[in-house]
């Protein structure tokens, strides 16, 4: 066995997080603490977190509260949205309708500067950059990171979009 396989040089990922449901903010720190707790992850930074209307859903959706996630991982990027994924079941997010309600919600930004596009797993998100709830806080703890395929910086990225849309978010004090 290799050294580079026994100890494998940890890639920074970058994670939204959301909830609309429940005890948002309680919701939230429960899946930071969660991630915190997990084998092969270190959490680097946290953003604050964000009010914002829901988007995409049924009209009568409660807001968010948003917020991202700068994380050292040395888990490979199918494992991580495995992880996420099993965060969010137990924290009880329960998939009714698309974009609707829940507890929590976790999406896998940017692995890395990978690109990776296979039936479960998009990396760079496909639509981070047409979301102000997710260029807000990421812009908060990563403004000079580049998007791996639109080669912008995740601040050029949240000033185009707010040039482009009516501004939706409040950061929480």
């Amino acid at each position: 066995m290799s050294s580079d396989i026994a100890n494998p040089t940890p890639i920074t990922a970058y994670i939204a997080l959301g909830a609309n449901l429940g005890p948002r903010e309680q919701n939230l720190h429960a899946a930071l603490e969660k991630l915190t707790a997990s084998s092969g992850i270190k959490l680097a930074k946290i953003a604050p977190f964000f009010a914002n209307a829901a988007v995409g859903g049924p009209a009568d959706s409660p807001p968010f509260l948003n917020t991202a996630a700068q994380i050292a991982t040395t888990l490979p990027a199918h494992e991580l949205l495995a992880l996420l994924l099993q965060i969010e079941q137990e924290l009880g997010r329960v998939r009714t309708q698309r974009w609707g309600p829940r507890t929590i919600d976790l999406d896998l930004l940017i692995y890395g500067d990978q690109i990776i596009n296979t039936p479960g797993l998009i990396v760079p998100h496909p639509l981070m950059h047409e979301r102000l709830f997710v260029l807000q806080p990421l812009a908060q703890i990563a403004p000079d990171l580049v998007h791996p395929l639109l080669k912008k910086t995740i601040q050029q990225l949240l000033q185009a979009l707010k040039s482009a849309a009516p501004r939706t978010d409040q950061p929480l004090k």
